[in-house]
């Protein structure tokens, strides 16, 4: 039998999907699941883009240009500069989501066995996309008792070698809901500079900020525009994950135009989201005003209620919508499981998504779980009330 690559072998599975089989069969045993182990928001997508996609007139559905339809990049060009962020169309990529972005930034500045610094826990499909190009993640860790703040500067130099060739962030943080001050920002891009490194940075949740912190984007830093690469996408910002638009932006020409050549073999972005993209740069500002007063109920709610239970210690996030809880437990993986496969309370489960996952020093995060909380108030009570409940019955059967 031919075999698998190595890519293929060490491709990790999705903490948040791999559970999917074990809430089916919950659901057909008739249970309830209260999902929070994915950042699928409830949200209603702004209406605008879905008039857009209703009254979409096209006789065929042709092949949109490589790089993106140029009337929407320079829509979002436009989008960024009144958010202070000084870029034009010329410095976008539109791609198959922020996930493409995130692997033609990767494929374009990393040969295989080249490395990628980034504070851990990190959403864990950079490991995925890091198999696939057949780069390296050399984490840096942050912790739980700094509410996942970034990590020394001395950790990350420390970590610096000749195969190193950039640092990656999320900012906001997917898992951690943790919020990179401006002076955060400024220490990395003294440290890229220093060692002439990329900086990339994933600010998918850029909107999603609470309690007046302002989002700093790696786009205003001054004298390192060659050394930056952002990634962005609609899915969060509109409610719009499955229309499968992001984008790459970068000032370095070079790079615009290797990710061009990655985008040229693929063909295309989605033709018909893209004209729902574009329309949906029309959203009012009241829509995220209402949006982002939700989440932060939502997550004053979470975290309130996550606070009662004894055992739990979990920080209160900054931005997006996620927070890491560390529970009174030894495998988060096998509570997961046995939560959707030998658990009800009241005929009700809650799903969650193990932490280890978001991490790739091996041993960490093994008592702890990402939490999504796109759930409304109600749900997110209830189902913190079961995960109670099921601590207790979980520990007991011990």
């Amino acid at each position: 039998m031919p075999e698998i690559s190595s890519k293929g072998k060490n491709m990790p599975e999705s903490p948040i999907r791999k559970l999917a089989p074990y809430a089916d069969i919950a659901k057909k045993k008739g249970h309830k699941v209260y999902h929070l182990n994915i950042g699928q928001p409830d949200i209603k997508t702004p209406e605008v883009a879905i008039a857009a996609i209703k009254n979409i007139d096209l006789n065929i559905i042709e092949y949109s240009p490589s790089a993106g339809y140029e009337s929407y990049r320079k829509k979002l060009a436009q989008f960024y500069q009144r958010q202070n962020v000084n870029v034009n169309k010329e410095d976008i990529i539109i791609t198959t989501g922020g996930s493409e972005a995130l692997l033609f930034a990767l494929a374009t500045i990393t040969d295989p066995g080249d490395e990628i610094i980034i504070p851990e826990p990190f959403y864990a499909n950079y490991n995925a996309f890091s198999a696939s190009t057949g780069a390296t993640v050399v984490p840096v860790i942050s912790s739980i008792e700094t509410g996942f703040a970034l990590p020394s500067i001395a950790s990350f130099e420390k970590l610096i070698t000749p195969k190193t060739k950039a640092i990656l962030i999320c900012n906001p943080g997917n898992p951690t809901g943790y919020l990179y001050s401006e002076s955060e920002i400024l220490q990395l891009a003294d440290l890229v500079k220093k060692h002439d490194l990329y900086l990339i940075a994933d600010e998918v949740y850029r909107e999603f900020t609470y309690d007046g912190d302002i989002h700093y984007s790696v786009m205003n830093l001054k004298g390192i525009e060659q050394n930056v690469i952002m990634v962005d996408s609609v899915s969060k910002r509109y409610s719009m994950c499955g229309a499968r638009i992001g984008c790459l932006i970068s000032k370095n020409k070079d790079v615009i135009a290797t990710v061009m050549k990655f985008a040229q073999a693929r063909l295309s972005p989605p033709t018909v989201e893209q004209i729902a993209c574009e329309a949906a740069i029309d959203t009012p500002q009241s829509y995220f005003d209402e949006v982002i007063s939700e989440y932060r109920g939502r997550r004053d709610t979470l975290i309130t209620e996550l606070n009662k239970i004894e055992g739990v210690i979990v920080t209160k996030p900054k931005g997006a919508f996620y927070c890491i809880a560390q529970l009174p437990i030894d495998n988060a993986d096998d509570f997961a499981q046995w939560l959707l496969e030998s658990y009800d309370y009241n005929g009700e489960t809650v799903m969650i998504a193990p932490a280890a996952g978001f991490y790739s020093t091996p041993g960490m995060g093994l008592n702890q779980v990402r939490i999504a909380y796109v759930l409304n108030k109600e749900d997110l009570i209830r189902a913190v009330t079961v995960l109670k409940e099921a601590l207790l019955a979980y520990n007991a059967k011990k």
